[in-house]
């Protein structure tokens, strides 16, 4: 069976390239009814913080990869943090010792360092030189005796070729020369890395290695490592990067690059697995033929069509415009609720609503017609229906737009029969219809002439949602009790009189 794993370091926040990576590995092992994985790799005592882990595992579940085996559901190939894991590699690593693949170093930082050094004035690239390599036995006893605390390093073997296939990239081939001796365990009795990752992978029946390129240098090392210790090595694929629109690394100058900040800022995680999968892989159509790609599919479909062969090897950009696209389609297929309940902490955020109570959330439903389709993050949905819950008219009359507004002709007669016309709530379109009739008739304004004027007094913009959705939306948030846990919204009628009076005052 096919057995998958995302393995982070909780030490931050979970990057899209990295979130990309998850879903990668998601994606196979769902296609071919696979293990899913998540394992915390956590050695990095100074940096990992269980904060960090608690939000990696709440973006990941909330982007829906759910995991088969888990540091939080356990599973029969755990403990699934590293941390809980240091006895294994501590084995481990004595078995290697024991069967001649490692060797206790006793090197100081200060003689690494000076090695190092000593490499790059002569142009070669930095490799640790070998110097405790071939301690005698009783040397390396004495140093043990007298307290002194070693790292155990890698016997890579001298002058030889290491090649794995990259199930991306194809055939890729190392020389030891350029490996060194690879730190295993720390002086500390922390596993490195490349040691740790091969023990959990390998105890972990892990079958394929699907990762960033970055860790194309540390596969060789791991393959040596595979063979030694006697274990079946899996099949890897490496990752390009995910680039900026400016094809740079994806990093802060480029805005959001957490999953977190996607997250905060209204964006659907429908929307972002979709747009994620896409950078470095197009799906392929049912017919396996290179026809028109189709971009908008779920999590099963992209699961269902993903293969590794046609994951590209070039870095992929990602595509700010293209996320906003798809989530301004997402939000309309959702259901109204949905949308309501999830954007309801921005409306709270703004002070439109003062609990998330039934009513409120109703109320945010009722007024969705007026901001979905017309924005991209759900973020942006109270300042579209922000003139329902913040009217001045005062200050209405002193923006520039509005103001423009006042001096067409007629503007005046429309805006001063409006006030004289709403005897009632105005709760549907058909009631705010009949009220423009009156004020039609009143003024013998039609058209622009005559619902610019009508926009300005009743919402204070000039421009906005159609007015036989937004008014009656007004007047409807006027008739909520004040329990409701909605801010005071103003009726029709009271502010049709507001702006009357407030240019009546202003022209005098």
């Amino acid at each position: 069976m096919m057995r998958v794993r995302f393995a982070p370091s909780p030490t931050g926040q979970l990057h899209v390239g990295n979130a990309r990576t998850a879903l990668f590995n998601w994606l196979l092992s769902h296609g071919h009814e696979g293990i899913f994985i998540l394992r915390i790799e956590d050695t990095d005592a100074e940096r990992s913080t269980k904060e960090s882990e608690a939000s990696i595992l709440e973006d990941v579940r909330w982007l829906g990869l759910e995991w088969d085996e888990g540091p939080d559901i356990g599973g029969a190939h755990g403990p699934y943090r590293q941390s809980e894991r240091l006895h294994l590699y501590t084995s481990y690593a004595n078995e290697l010792v024991g069967g001649g693949h490692a060797y206790y170093c006793f090197c100081s930082p200060q003689k690494l360092e000076s090695d190092r050094k000593s490499d790059l004035a002569a142009g070669r690239p930095p490799r640790y030189h070998g110097t405790c390599r071939a301690l005698p036995p009783e040397e390396v006893h004495r140093k043990l005796e007298a307290g002194e605390k070693p790292v155990i390093r890698f016997k890579v073997p001298e002058r030889v070729d290491v090649t794995f296939q990259d199930l991306v990239r194809g055939d890729v081939t190392f020389n030891t020369e350029v490996i060194g001796d690879p730190i295993l365990v720390r002086s500390d009795g922390r596993p490195a890395y490349n040691f740790a990752v091969v023990v959990d992978d390998a105890l972990m029946e892990i079958t394929h290695v699907i990762r960033g390129e970055d860790h194309i240098s540390n596969t060789p090392r791991q393959v040596l490592l595979y063979r030694a210790l006697g274990f079946t090595t899996p099949k890897f694929a490496h990752l390009a990067l995910v680039m900026g629109p400016d094809h740079t690394p994806l990093s802060k100058r480029h805005g959001a690059t957490s999953v977190s900040e996607f997250r905060e800022r209204g964006y659907l995680p429908e929307a972002l697995t979709n747009c994620l999968a896409l950078i470095g892989w197009s799906p392929r159509t049912d017919a396996g033929s290179a026809g028109t790609t189709e971009e908008l599919l779920p999590l099963a479909e992209l699961a269902r069509r993903f293969a590794l062969e046609n994951v590209g090897h070039s870095a992929g950009v990602f595509d700010p415009e293209k996320l906003a696209w798809m989530n301004r389609h997402y939000m309309k297929a959702s259901a109204p609720s949905r949308i309501a309940a999830e954007s309801s902490r921005y409306f709270q955020a703004r002070g439109f609503i003062r609990r998330k109570s039934d009513a409120a959330l109703a109320y945010i439903e009722s007024i969705l017609a007026m901001a979905v389709g017309s924005v991209d993050r759900l973020e942006e949905i109270p300042d579209r229906v922000a003139f329902l819950f913040a009217y001045d008219a005062r200050a209405a009359i002193a923006r520039p737009d509005v103001v423009e507004v006042l001096h067409e002709s007629g503007a005046r007669d429309v805006i001063a029969a409006l006030a004289d016309v709403i005897a009632t709530p105005l709760l549907d379109r058909d009631a705010f219809r009949a009220v423009a009739s009156k004020v039609k008739e009143k003024t013998g304004m039609k058209g622009r002439a005559l619902f610019h004027p009508i926009r300005v007094a009743l919402t204070g913009e000039s421009g906005g949602p159609e007015l036989d959705l937004a008014v009656p939306a007004m007047d409807r948030g006027a008739a909520l009790p004040p329990d409701s846990g909605v801010a005071k919204i103003m009726s029709a009628a009271e502010r049709a009189r507001a702006f009357a009076g407030a240019v009546a005052t202003h022209d005098s």
